[in-house]
């Protein structure tokens, strides 16, 4: 059965995880958009008010790189899970890879996606949270499933 599927993406293992479950338990007919959100950290890169700490503002140009290294990242990674569904069979015209900047929060920009492509389901990679971490941070995965009310989503161990 032909399924569109969005896989969200960070650069961990668990999201090549998430493309490996993917990959075996899905037909290759299936339509796959692999997503990754860049978290947004510019705001921090704009301050510019004469409270800031010292040595914020001597640092803040490395810090924000941080962004750009991180959109770096997650364009290689969306590369690694394109290749491993290439690998798997898929046509490369049955992948589509987007990076999407952070705009309301990355589980909410997930959902939003996924509504705004009408997926049939979401997969995500659980995190590596201790359960007592998760508990109290939560997590990007647990979010997403909190707010996927019209999709069905997968989480992949």
């Amino acid at each position: 059965m032909k399924r569109k599927i969005l896989i969200a993406m960070d650069d961990s293992d668990n999201a090549l995880r998430a493309v490996s479950f993917v990959a075996e338990a899905f037909d290759s007919e299936s339509e796959i958009v692999l997503l990754s959100v860049v978290p947004k950290i510019t705001a921090a890169c704009e301050l510019n008010a004469d409270t800031l700490a010292a040595h914020f503002k001597s640092q803040q140009a490395a810090f924000c790189q941080v962004e750009e290294e991180k959109e770096k990242l997650l364009r290689e990674a969306l590369g690694k899970g394109k290749q491993m569904l290439l690998d798997a069979g898929y046509e490369d015209g049955k992948i589509r890879m987007e990076l999407k900047q952070q705009k309301k929060g990355i589980a909410r920009d997930i959902v939003s996606e996924a509504e705004r492509l009408d997926v049939d389901l979401i997969v995500l990679g659980r995190r590596g949270l201790s359960g007592i971490k998760e508990f109290f941070l939560g997590s990007i995965s647990q979010k997403v499933l909190q707010l996927c009310k019209d999709r069905s989503a997968l989480l992949v161990q």
